[in-house]
Protein backbone atom coordinates (compact mmCIF):
# COMPACT_ATOMS: atom_id res chain seq x y z
CA UNK A 1 0.00 0.00 0.00
CA UNK A 2 1.25 3.52 -1.32
CA UNK A 3 2.59 5.74 1.86
CA UNK A 4 0.77 8.67 0.86
CA UNK A 5 -2.66 6.23 1.05
CA UNK A 6 -1.67 6.13 4.34
CA UNK A 7 -1.31 9.70 5.12
CA UNK A 8 -4.45 10.31 3.13
CA UNK A 9 -6.27 8.27 5.49
CA UNK A 10 -4.75 9.61 8.84
CA UNK A 11 -5.75 13.07 8.05
CA UNK A 12 -8.89 12.01 6.95
CA UNK A 13 -9.83 9.71 10.61
CA UNK A 14 -8.57 12.65 12.43
CA UNK A 15 -10.38 15.24 10.56
CA UNK A 16 -13.66 13.11 10.89
CA UNK A 17 -12.58 12.73 14.55
CA UNK A 18 -12.72 16.21 15.32
CA UNK A 19 -15.16 17.28 13.58
CA UNK A 20 -18.02 15.20 14.73
CA UNK A 21 -16.37 16.68 18.58
CA UNK A 22 -16.88 20.17 17.01
CA UNK A 23 -20.10 20.06 15.61
CA UNK A 24 -21.42 18.57 18.67
CA UNK A 25 -19.47 21.07 21.00
CA UNK A 26 -19.82 24.39 18.74
CA UNK A 27 -22.84 26.08 18.78
CA UNK A 28 -23.09 25.30 14.81
CA UNK A 29 -26.65 23.17 15.53
CA UNK A 30 -27.26 26.08 18.68
CA UNK A 31 -28.87 25.28 21.63
CA UNK A 32 -32.51 25.21 20.59
CA UNK A 33 -31.97 22.57 17.85
CA UNK A 34 -30.39 20.21 20.72
CA UNK A 35 -33.67 21.46 22.57
CA UNK A 36 -35.94 19.86 19.65
CA UNK A 37 -34.02 17.24 19.24
CA UNK A 38 -34.29 16.17 22.67
CA UNK A 39 -38.47 16.62 23.11
CA UNK A 40 -38.49 15.26 19.66
CA UNK A 41 -36.22 11.95 20.77
CA UNK A 42 -39.60 10.15 20.73
CA UNK A 43 -41.02 11.30 17.47
CA UNK A 44 -37.75 10.70 16.04
CA UNK A 45 -37.82 6.98 17.21
CA UNK A 46 -40.99 6.12 16.02
CA UNK A 47 -39.98 7.47 12.39
CA UNK A 48 -37.56 5.10 12.11
CA UNK A 49 -39.88 2.18 13.39
CA UNK A 50 -42.95 3.21 11.40
CA UNK A 51 -43.14 5.38 8.62
CA UNK A 52 -45.78 7.79 8.84
CA UNK A 53 -48.53 7.62 5.75
CA UNK A 54 -46.66 10.77 4.03
CA UNK A 55 -43.22 9.14 4.22
CA UNK A 56 -42.19 7.96 0.48
CA UNK A 57 -39.15 9.31 0.97
CA UNK A 58 -35.60 7.87 1.68
CA UNK A 59 -31.89 9.25 2.97
CA UNK A 60 -29.11 7.46 2.10
CA UNK A 61 -25.98 7.64 3.41
CA UNK A 62 -22.65 7.97 1.59
CA UNK A 63 -20.62 5.79 3.50
CA UNK A 64 -17.15 6.54 4.94
CA UNK A 65 -14.81 3.85 5.31
CA UNK A 66 -13.11 3.38 9.03
CA UNK A 67 -9.16 2.12 9.13
CA UNK A 68 -6.98 0.84 10.98
CA UNK A 69 -3.85 2.37 12.45
CA UNK A 70 -2.22 0.40 9.80
CA UNK A 71 -4.27 1.72 6.86
CA UNK A 72 -5.99 -1.44 6.37
CA UNK A 73 -9.88 -1.27 5.97
CA UNK A 74 -11.33 -2.20 9.59
CA UNK A 75 -14.36 -3.95 8.75
CA UNK A 76 -15.72 -4.61 12.11
CA UNK A 77 -15.45 -0.89 12.66
CA UNK A 78 -17.49 -1.48 9.18
CA UNK A 79 -19.81 -3.45 10.54
CA UNK A 80 -21.00 -1.28 13.47
CA UNK A 81 -21.14 2.07 11.09
CA UNK A 82 -23.56 -0.49 8.95
CA UNK A 83 -25.61 -1.08 11.65
CA UNK A 84 -25.41 2.84 13.26
CA UNK A 85 -26.58 3.79 10.35
CA UNK A 86 -29.83 1.36 9.87
CA UNK A 87 -30.50 2.20 13.82
CA UNK A 88 -30.70 5.83 12.62
CA UNK A 89 -33.76 4.81 10.28
CA UNK A 90 -32.07 5.00 7.00
CA UNK A 91 -33.56 3.22 3.94
CA UNK A 92 -30.71 2.45 1.89
CA UNK A 93 -26.53 2.57 1.71
CA UNK A 94 -24.21 4.13 -0.43
CA UNK A 95 -21.06 2.48 -0.37
CA UNK A 96 -17.86 3.23 -2.18
CA UNK A 97 -18.29 6.33 -2.50
CA UNK A 98 -15.81 10.08 -2.05
CA UNK A 99 -16.86 9.59 1.40
CA UNK A 100 -15.68 6.09 1.30
CA UNK A 101 -12.42 7.25 -0.01
CA UNK A 102 -13.27 5.37 -3.42
CA UNK A 103 -10.22 6.63 -5.42
CA UNK A 104 -7.50 6.06 -2.50
CA UNK A 105 -8.53 2.76 -2.08
CA UNK A 106 -7.03 -0.36 -4.15
CA UNK A 107 -9.51 -2.48 -6.43
CA UNK A 108 -9.81 -5.00 -3.97
CA UNK A 109 -10.72 -2.82 -1.02
CA UNK A 110 -13.46 -1.57 -3.33
CA UNK A 111 -15.32 -4.88 -3.93
CA UNK A 112 -14.07 -5.75 -0.17
CA UNK A 113 -15.79 -3.00 1.18
CA UNK A 114 -18.87 -2.94 -1.07
CA UNK A 115 -19.40 -6.60 -0.55
CA UNK A 116 -19.00 -6.44 3.31
CA UNK A 117 -21.65 -3.79 3.48
CA UNK A 118 -23.81 -5.68 1.09
CA UNK A 119 -23.21 -9.18 3.59
CA UNK A 120 -24.23 -6.63 6.62
CA UNK A 121 -27.33 -5.44 4.97
CA UNK A 122 -29.02 -8.88 4.35
CA UNK A 123 -31.26 -7.85 2.15
CA UNK A 124 -32.70 -5.49 4.62
CA UNK A 125 -32.84 -2.78 2.00
CA UNK A 126 -30.74 -1.42 -1.25
CA UNK A 127 -27.03 -1.03 -1.59
CA UNK A 128 -24.95 1.06 -4.23
CA UNK A 129 -21.81 1.26 -5.50
CA UNK A 130 -19.50 3.48 -7.60
CA UNK A 131 -18.05 1.38 -10.07
CA UNK A 132 -16.85 3.14 -12.91
CA UNK A 133 -13.03 3.00 -12.54
CA UNK A 134 -10.37 2.27 -15.08
CA UNK A 135 -8.24 4.19 -17.75
CA UNK A 136 -10.51 2.97 -20.40
CA UNK A 137 -14.35 2.24 -20.94
CA UNK A 138 -13.09 -1.44 -21.28
CA UNK A 139 -12.06 -1.19 -17.73
CA UNK A 140 -14.74 0.20 -16.54
CA UNK A 141 -16.99 -2.04 -17.64
CA UNK A 142 -15.55 -4.80 -16.61
CA UNK A 143 -15.16 -3.35 -12.86
CA UNK A 144 -18.95 -2.40 -13.27
CA UNK A 145 -19.30 -6.44 -13.64
CA UNK A 146 -17.21 -6.61 -10.62
CA UNK A 147 -18.85 -4.92 -8.39
CA UNK A 148 -22.38 -5.62 -9.15
CA UNK A 149 -21.48 -9.35 -8.92
CA UNK A 150 -21.08 -8.40 -4.69
CA UNK A 151 -25.01 -8.10 -5.12
CA UNK A 152 -25.73 -4.60 -5.36
CA UNK A 153 -28.77 -2.70 -6.38
CA UNK A 154 -27.02 -0.85 -8.88
CA UNK A 155 -23.70 0.35 -10.10
CA UNK A 156 -23.02 4.43 -10.14
CA UNK A 157 -21.45 6.01 -12.56
CA UNK A 158 -19.29 8.91 -12.10
CA UNK A 159 -20.24 11.64 -14.38
CA UNK A 160 -16.46 13.34 -14.66
CA UNK A 161 -14.99 9.89 -15.50
CA UNK A 162 -17.10 9.74 -18.89
CA UNK A 163 -15.88 12.59 -20.66
CA UNK A 164 -12.97 15.37 -19.82
CA UNK A 165 -13.34 18.64 -18.37
CA UNK A 166 -13.52 20.56 -22.15
CA UNK A 167 -16.07 17.83 -23.89
CA UNK A 168 -18.89 18.29 -24.75
CA UNK A 169 -22.51 16.49 -23.63
CA UNK A 170 -22.22 14.16 -26.94
CA UNK A 171 -18.75 13.08 -25.91
CA UNK A 172 -20.32 12.02 -22.71
CA UNK A 173 -23.29 10.73 -23.82
CA UNK A 174 -21.47 8.43 -26.80
CA UNK A 175 -18.78 7.32 -23.62
CA UNK A 176 -22.29 6.27 -21.84
CA UNK A 177 -23.88 4.35 -24.37
CA UNK A 178 -20.51 2.09 -25.36
CA UNK A 179 -20.60 1.87 -21.43
CA UNK A 180 -24.28 0.25 -21.57
CA UNK A 181 -23.21 -1.74 -24.01
CA UNK A 182 -20.62 -3.48 -22.69
CA UNK A 183 -22.48 -4.08 -19.40
CA UNK A 184 -25.46 -6.42 -20.06
CA UNK A 185 -28.48 -5.17 -18.31
CA UNK A 186 -26.85 -4.29 -15.43
CA UNK A 187 -28.95 -1.29 -13.53
CA UNK A 188 -27.02 1.94 -13.17
CA UNK A 189 -26.76 5.24 -11.98
CA UNK A 190 -25.41 8.82 -12.30
CA UNK A 191 -23.39 10.59 -9.69
CA UNK A 192 -22.00 14.17 -10.11
CA UNK A 193 -18.99 13.30 -7.57
CA UNK A 194 -16.96 16.96 -7.29
CA UNK A 195 -13.59 14.74 -7.80
CA UNK A 196 -11.60 14.74 -10.48
CA UNK A 197 -13.63 17.49 -11.53
CA UNK A 198 -17.62 18.19 -11.06
CA UNK A 199 -19.34 17.57 -13.95
CA UNK A 200 -23.02 18.36 -13.46
CA UNK A 201 -25.38 16.87 -16.12
CA UNK A 202 -27.31 18.97 -17.89
CA UNK A 203 -30.90 18.87 -18.82
CA UNK A 204 -30.04 17.64 -22.19
CA UNK A 205 -27.85 15.02 -21.17
CA UNK A 206 -29.78 13.95 -18.21
CA UNK A 207 -32.80 13.67 -20.51
CA UNK A 208 -31.13 11.60 -22.75
CA UNK A 209 -29.92 9.53 -20.25
CA UNK A 210 -33.05 8.62 -18.96
CA UNK A 211 -34.54 8.18 -21.84
CA UNK A 212 -31.99 5.01 -22.15
CA UNK A 213 -34.49 3.53 -19.62
CA UNK A 214 -30.27 2.01 -18.11
CA UNK A 215 -31.05 4.71 -14.81
CA UNK A 216 -32.49 3.78 -11.35
CA UNK A 217 -30.60 6.23 -9.57
CA UNK A 218 -29.18 9.84 -9.46
CA UNK A 219 -27.43 11.65 -6.61
CA UNK A 220 -27.44 15.46 -7.55
CA UNK A 221 -24.80 17.73 -6.64
CA UNK A 222 -26.02 20.84 -8.80
CA UNK A 223 -26.89 22.95 -5.24
CA UNK A 224 -28.50 25.70 -6.82
CA UNK A 225 -32.28 24.46 -6.04
CA UNK A 226 -33.95 25.98 -9.62
CA UNK A 227 -32.16 23.75 -10.99
CA UNK A 228 -32.08 20.77 -9.21
CA UNK A 229 -35.84 21.04 -9.58
CA UNK A 230 -35.84 21.26 -13.33
CA UNK A 231 -34.22 17.73 -13.27
CA UNK A 232 -36.27 16.13 -10.15
CA UNK A 233 -39.28 17.48 -12.91
CA UNK A 234 -37.39 15.85 -15.76
CA UNK A 235 -37.48 12.29 -13.60
CA UNK A 236 -40.63 12.31 -12.17
CA UNK A 237 -42.64 10.11 -14.16
CA UNK A 238 -39.26 7.72 -14.76
CA UNK A 239 -38.25 4.45 -12.63
CA UNK A 240 -35.37 6.83 -11.45
CA UNK A 241 -34.90 7.86 -7.75
CA UNK A 242 -33.60 11.16 -7.67
CA UNK A 243 -31.63 12.14 -4.00
CA UNK A 244 -30.17 15.50 -3.82
CA UNK A 245 -26.49 15.67 -2.27
CA UNK A 246 -27.05 19.34 -0.68
CA UNK A 247 -28.25 19.22 2.80
CA UNK A 248 -29.64 23.24 2.04
CA UNK A 249 -32.20 22.07 -0.37
CA UNK A 250 -33.53 19.21 2.30
CA UNK A 251 -36.70 20.28 2.69
CA UNK A 252 -37.64 22.10 -1.09
CA UNK A 253 -36.04 19.11 -2.64
CA UNK A 254 -38.44 16.20 -0.86
CA UNK A 255 -41.50 18.71 -1.05
CA UNK A 256 -40.60 19.30 -5.01
CA UNK A 257 -40.49 15.04 -5.31
CA UNK A 258 -37.27 14.07 -4.95
CA UNK A 259 -36.75 10.32 -3.82
CA UNK A 260 -34.71 11.66 -0.38
CA UNK A 261 -31.47 12.71 0.28
CA UNK A 262 -27.80 11.60 0.39
CA UNK A 263 -25.70 14.14 1.76
CA UNK A 264 -22.16 13.95 3.99
CA UNK A 265 -24.13 15.65 7.06
CA UNK A 266 -25.98 12.83 7.35
CA UNK A 267 -22.75 10.97 8.72
CA UNK A 268 -23.07 13.42 11.67
CA UNK A 269 -26.90 13.40 12.28
CA UNK A 270 -28.23 10.94 10.26
CA UNK A 271 -32.02 11.01 12.55
CA UNK A 272 -32.45 14.68 11.53
CA UNK A 273 -32.02 14.01 7.80
CA UNK A 274 -34.36 10.45 8.10
CA UNK A 275 -36.88 12.53 9.98
CA UNK A 276 -36.69 14.96 7.11
CA UNK A 277 -37.32 12.99 4.88
CA UNK A 278 -40.10 10.74 7.01
CA UNK A 279 -42.03 14.57 7.63
CA UNK A 280 -40.78 16.92 4.81
CA UNK A 281 -44.32 16.47 2.84
CA UNK A 282 -46.92 16.57 5.94
CA UNK A 283 -48.70 19.37 6.26
CA UNK A 284 -48.58 18.78 10.27
CA UNK A 285 -45.39 19.22 10.65
CA UNK A 286 -44.29 22.24 8.57
CA UNK A 287 -43.34 24.16 11.58
CA UNK A 288 -40.77 21.68 13.00
CA UNK A 289 -39.75 20.68 9.08
CA UNK A 290 -39.07 24.76 8.42
CA UNK A 291 -37.03 24.78 12.16
CA UNK A 292 -34.94 22.37 11.25
CA UNK A 293 -34.14 23.40 7.72
CA UNK A 294 -32.87 26.35 8.85
CA UNK A 295 -30.76 24.39 11.39
CA UNK A 296 -28.96 22.40 9.25
CA UNK A 297 -28.54 25.02 6.68
CA UNK A 298 -26.37 27.02 9.10
CA UNK A 299 -23.95 23.80 9.85
CA UNK A 300 -23.25 23.28 6.42
CA UNK A 301 -20.52 25.42 5.82
CA UNK A 302 -19.20 24.05 9.22
CA UNK A 303 -19.07 20.54 7.92
CA UNK A 304 -18.09 21.56 4.81
CA UNK A 305 -14.69 23.06 6.67
CA UNK A 306 -14.42 19.58 8.32
CA UNK A 307 -14.48 17.13 5.61
CA UNK A 308 -12.90 19.55 2.51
Amino acid sequence: MKEENKSSRRIFLEKITAGTLGVALSAGLGEKAFALKNSLSGTLKKSTEVAPFFSDKKFVPVMITPFRQNGQVDYDCLSRLTDFYMAAGVKGYFANCQSSEMYLLSEEERLGVTRHVVKRVNGAMSVVASGSFGNTLEEKAEFAKKIYQTGINAVIMITSLFANKKESDEILISNCEKFFAATDNIPMGTYECPQPYKRILTPYAFKYLLDTKRLVYHKDTTIAFEKVKAKIELARDSKLEFYDACTANTMNSLQAGARGMSTISGNFYPEILVWMCNNATNPEMQSDVNFIQNEITRTEAIIGKITR
